[in-house]
């Protein structure tokens, strides 16, 4: 670190895959970022962040895994064995792997393997999605890895409208937490909770972990594993047997209640007890306080959709706001997706009109098994990996390891720190970090859209990766206009300056440091059921969908149970440590991860408190440290998200453990918390 160097303190925003978006304040001397702190320019995340954000990033950005320059493998995959070349070297090699499988099997044997990364609207997609399509390589569809499935819920009775602000649920008088454990992935709906709580405010938390929040809730609900779904089912029956649906909302507002009660009337509250693993009581308290708000809002986590029976949990909990007529006031409504509010164009900015003739579209949870299978037409034979880690937060760790190891395959890695999937790919690209160059940032989870410039020069050769996309479309000889665009014009893409909530902004007018309220033309907030209208087929809530039926067989929820063919169910939450799987690689993520599991298993299994333990099923094996705990139940372990594969003597994380088979039911999604396991102490 430099000593002599002028101390200077620039606006930045956390880009990480985190609803809450903070902004920064970024200290720097000279070239080298020497602390990170929270802003005041967000009037949601107001100066406060996560310390692994504080604590972990200036590592990422300087440290030994920085990526600062082309590399070439030179030795086995996953070897970590690498010599430096030139950018010129390097975009000669991606150009010649890449016409010469063309030349032989055809553009679809090209497949970007990418996720959300940063989530800057220019580094997340942009550059890169006009490039694929000019290239003409099989479309990838990233929404069933994570998230698509809470979307496709919401979208189903709502569509593409904003939920409620986060912030105005500090005007609810009844807050119910569903699954999403806050004070780890949604930090600051915390503040709103106390401020609410502080006015008389009645909390609930649904969780099937006893997390943090829960202790200062009026009421704790633990449900077992995947059965939210019956849950909220039993108690819309409740509702309707009671006479306590709001009529009058339905009447307006609704449409398919009669379908949708068939569904719930297959419940009562005490086969929810029953299935759930609750006590009645606790189930009947919780109708008690949904009766006596007069707002409720609804914070509902991606959780939920881990499960086999994900979308239709979602749905069913959202439904209760409904049929109570819970949306369209002050303090009333569901806090997802806020990131409806920002008016993107995607099209205009990722120009799919690039793509000169139609081409296969593939499931991201299907690529390990379609990266190994040679009978597909055309095979794939080329993989472009960025924005992503898919060796660490991929289903089946083992058959992605597998499939990146292929001698066939030639394989693409670009990245800011050299990660556990970089080591398999043949040339790897060293990305900017979002401190080394401008972005804009809609959050998922507020309403403050975010302008950020560099706030040092770009480390190495590093790239941002619209300038990365540009050199690969100069040397594949694509002229259009559209390929050499800058990141300014890139910028004014990403939105509708003409929608209101720009307020006559571009966004490459918006300061760096400022931020720009989504708000509706008449200066509030978005409202569903007040300002704004549900925007599905029938202009109504539609408590019955017939595209899920058509597509899913979900037209209403639906709770199928999945077999177990192991004694214990592992749910693999968010870490406390980490975004995803970023920071994994830091210092401090050395050793085997925490499993947590309840006492009585720990005795019965002859496991002790921090004590090893040997977790496997016939995905694979992963060393762990016990943790002894009454937050869990019996029957169910937790271990968090996001792991390298260097935390276990076995070179595996729980990823490794997580089938492919078993889906979600709308999107064929990722089902994480389907996971079941055989534990035992490791021997000594």
């Amino acid at each position: 670190m430099p000593t002599t160097a002028a101390l200077s303190t620039r606006p930045s925003v956390c880009p990480l895959d985190c609803p809450d978006t903070c902004s920064l304040a970024v200290t720097t001397a000279g070239n080298q970022i020497t602390g990170i702190k929270g802003s005041a320019a967000n009037p949601y995340t107001r100066g406060t962040i996560c310390k692994k954000v504080a604590n972990y990033y200036i590592d990422l950005v300087h440290g030994p895994r920085r990526l600062r320059t082309p590399l070439l493998r030179t030795g086995p995959r996953g070897e970590k064995q690498y010599a430096p070349i030139s950018w010129s070297e390097a975009l000669d090699r991606i150009h010649a792997a890449t016409t010469n499988a063309i030349e032989k099997y055809g553009s679809e044997s090209v497949l970007p393997l990418n996720y959300g990364g940063p989530h800057g609207q220019l580094a997340m997609g942009s550059m890169d999605r006009r490039f694929f399509y000019r290239l003409g390589a099989t479309q990838l569809d990233r929404t069933p890895l994570c998230g698509g499935v809470l979307a496709a819920a919401y979208a189903s009775l709502f569509g593409d409208v904003p939920g409620l602000n986060p912030e105005d649920a500090a005007n609810s008088d009844l807050i119910i937490v569903w699954a999403n454990n806050i004070t780890t992935s949604n930090l600051h709906f915390a503040r709103v909770i106390k401020a609410a709580q502080a006015k008389g405010a009645r909390l609930v938390v649904v969780d099937s972990r006893c997390i943090r929040i829960a202790r200062k809730a009026d009421l704790f609900l633990q449900p077992l594993p995947n059965t939210d779904t019956v849950l909220a089912l039993a108690m819309a029956c409740e509702f309707e047997r009671r006479e306590l649906l709001d009529r009058s909302f339905i009447g307006q507002w609704v449409q398919g209640l009669e379908t949708y009660m068939q569904s719930a009337r297959r419940y009562t509250l005490q086969d929810a007890a029953r299935i759930c693993g609750l006590k009645l009581q606790d189930i009947e308290h919780f109708i008690e306080l949904y009766v006596g708000a007069h707002a409720a809002s609804l914070n509902i986590g991606i959780g939920l959709e881990r499960s086999a029976n994900g979308g239709s949990a979602i749905r069913a909990a959202m439904v209760l706001q409904v049929l109570r007529g819970q949306l369209g006031h002050l303090g009333a409504g569901i806090i997802c997706p806020n990131g409806a509010m920002f008016p993107k164009t995607p099209q205009r900015l990722q120009c799919p009109e690039l793509l000169l003739s139609p081409v296969r579209s593939v499931n991201i949870v299907d690529v390990p098994q379609l990266l190994l299978d040679d009978t597909l037409d055309p095979p794939f034979r080329v993989v472009f990996v960025y924005n992503h880690n898919p060796v660490c937060t991929h289903p089946q760790q083992n058959r992605m390891k597998a499939a990146l190891s292929r001698s066939t395959l030639f394989t693409i890695g670009c990245d800011v720190v050299m990660t556990d999937t970089m080591v398999y790919c043949d040339v790897v690209l060293p990305a900017c970090s979002h401190f080394e160059h401008t972005d804009v940032f809609a959050a998922y989870g507020q309403g403050y859209l975010q302008k950020a410039d560099a706030v040092i020069p770009a480390v190495g050769q590093a790239l941002p990766n619209t300038e990365i996309f540009r050199r690969l479309a100069k040397r594949f000889g694509y002229e259009e206009s559209a390929l050499q665009a800058t990141d300014n014009e890139l910028l004014d893409m990403a939105f509708d300056s003409a929608s209101s909530a720009m307020q006559g902004r571009r966004p490459s007018q918006l300061d760096s440091g400022a931020v720009l309220p989504m708000l509706t033309a008449e200066g509030a907030w978005p409202l569903l059921c007040a300002n704004r209208k549900p925007e599905t087929a029938s202009g109504r809530i539609e408590l019955y969908s017939q595209r899920l039926a058509d597509q899913f067989d979900c037209g209403v929820p639906t709770y199928k149970p999945v077999v177990r063919n192991r004694p214990f169910a592992l749910v693999t939450p968010s870490s406390f440590e980490r975004s995803n799987a970023m920071f994994g690689g830091h210092p401090t993520a050395n050793g085997p991860e925490p499993l947590e599991l309840h006492p009585k298993d720990a005795a019965s299994h002859g496991i002790v408190d921090q004590g090893l333990v040997r977790v496997w099923n016939d995905g694979g094996e992963v060393v762990l440290r016990a943790r002894c705990s009454h937050k869990t139940r019996p029957g169910v372990l937790y271990s968090p998200k996001g792991a390298w594969l260097h935390s276990s003597t076995t070179g595996q994380t729980v990823n490794a453990l997580i089938p492919e088979h078993i889906r979600t039911d709308l999107l064929r999604g990722a089902a994480y918390n389907e996971t079941y396991v055989d534990i035992e102490p490791l021997a000594k």
